[in-house]
């Protein structure tokens, strides 16, 4: 058996042979605890089902007792890999926690504490089997029913449960204990975030920034599963106003976009594609994802053969929104969205002084990231009708930005127009001696030759 309590399996914890008779002996538990233990341990899964259809109260309140008396780590990592395994036959036993039956136990406590005082084995175990039991607790008109509420002690309520998990997962995004850290804060994360009160609780606790980096394309089955499983989170989160205003001003955006551009996964793109519908109904982000080209992508999604009919039915969804975007977009706008598709035609916005006068200095914008995609473009697009264009729209601004000359010189555009002067294309031809000329002899005398 492996050391390494974090390389530690369910399976080969329930291997051991645990002495229940030593601990009644010593009171630590009760003569009908060891009565049902011995009737369930060891004993086939069928069986197993059966004892727990019939009376699974009695056995939730051996197990939660022993976690809650009995310290011996071997013990605890034991019972803890029982009810993992009952949970995992049937998730739906976890509201056996919450039976009526139980009303005196503080079935939440141990599992608690027990994040934060074992060992890795322990906690991942607690960490999964609370996730599970919690959300699976009973809800009437909206109310949380909490379970041992009955005598003076102080038990431990939803809040208090809800509120610890949140911090245990986020100090495992932050600095995970083991290799599982991540894996196991993202999975758990993914089931609770569907309740407000957590996701208002995760982003309190700074929990948002913690997943940012975790969007990134994946390749290997695990890594895929937590990048389905984060992105599922950021979807989650999409649904609540806080955590919204924190992904407008992060690299969420951009994340997501690179991740269906380079995923072939189903599950992850259409996550993905529902995170970005929603996304797309806030004002901050309808400009963002035309100028990330989501437009074209989405279009390149839609000729894929996907088996899912709800991803179809998002994409068109998203298709027609983006298209109303681009049509409340400004001119400007508009001209970003041409430029970073690569694709330009002479439409009335590049003759017009109008637009050129008041856009002028918006090239200057993300470090003149739109005159550096005009370049790029000058020294990668086969079409001439594009490469006439761009050359024609670098010339407009060296006309009219006060000192366009200089910022387009210092961009090293002059080679790549130079190159287009012999261009077997007339129009592009034409248009790269305009820019030159106007590299070299500035605007205003560029267009007295032109005339």
């Amino acid at each position: 058996m492996p050391t390494n309590q974090s390389e530690l399996s369910t399976e080969q914890v329930l291997k051991r042979d645990i002495p229940w008779e030593t601990y009644m002996s010593t009171k630590l538990i009760t003569g009908t605890g060891l009565q049902l233990l011995r009737r369930y341990d060891k004993k086939p899964e069928n069986y197993k089902a059966q004892l727990l259809d019939e009376d699974g109260p009695s056995y939730v309140r051996v197990f939660v007792s022993i976690l809650r008396d009995i310290f011996k780590e071997e013990t605890v990592e034991y019972v803890l890999a029982l009810i993992d395994e009952m949970l995992s036959a049937n998730q739906k036993r976890a509201r056996l926690f919450h039976d009526k039956a139980l009303s005196d136990e503080d079935v939440y406590e141990p599992f608690l504490r027990l994040l934060w005082k074992g060992n890795w084995f322990i906690q991942v175990k607690s960490s999964k089997l609370l996730s599970l039991i919690v959300s699976e607790r009973p809800q009437f008109g909206g109310l949380d029913v909490a379970t041992g509420t009955s005598g003076s002690k102080k038990v431990t309520t939803i809040p208090d449960v809800l509120k610890g998990l949140v911090n245990w997962l986020c100090s495992q995004l932050r600095s995970p204990n083991s290799s599982h850290g991540v894996p196991t804060a993202i999975n758990c994360l993914a089931n609770l975030l569907r309740e407000p009160e957590v996701r208002s609780l995760f982003v309190q606790a700074d929990g948002v920034k913690l997943l940012i980096p975790l969007i990134s394309p994946a390749s290997s089955q695990q890594s895929i599963q937590i990048l389905y499983e984060t992105c599922l989170c950021v979807w989650l989160l999409s649904y609540y106003e806080p955590a919204i205003g924190y992904l407008s001003t992060s690299k969420a955006l951009s994340r997501l976009v690179d991740v269906i551009r380079g995923s072939t996964k189903e599950k992850v793109v259409r996550v993905v594609i529902l995170t970005l519908r929603n996304l797309l109904q806030k004002e901050t982000f309808g400009a963002d994802m035309v100028e990330l080209g989501l437009p074209q992508l989405v279009q390149n999604l839609k000729a894929q053969a996907w088996s899912d009919e709800d991803l179809f039915e998002a994409l068109n969804q998203m298709e027609d929104a983006l298209k109303d975007k681009i049509k409340n977009l400004s001119s400007f706008d508009k001209y970003k969205q041409a430029v970073l598709l690569g694709r330009l035609d002479w439409s009335p916005m590049h003759k017009d002084p109008v637009f050129w006068r008041e856009n002028c200095t918006s090239f200057e914008e993300h470090d003149f990231q739109i005159l550096r995609v005009l370049i790029t473009i000058l020294g990668q697009s086969t079409d001439p009708r594009t490469l006439a264009v761009a050359c024609f729209d670098l010339s407009q601004f060296i006309q009219y930005h006060p000192v366009g000359r200089i910022i387009v010189n210092d961009l090293k555009a002059k080679e790549q127009v130079m190159k287009l002067m012999n261009h077997d294309d007339s129009e592009v031809t034409k248009n790269a001696l305009l820019c030159i000329q106007r590299l070299f002899l500035g605007g205003k005398y560029a267009s007295f030759m032109k005339a």
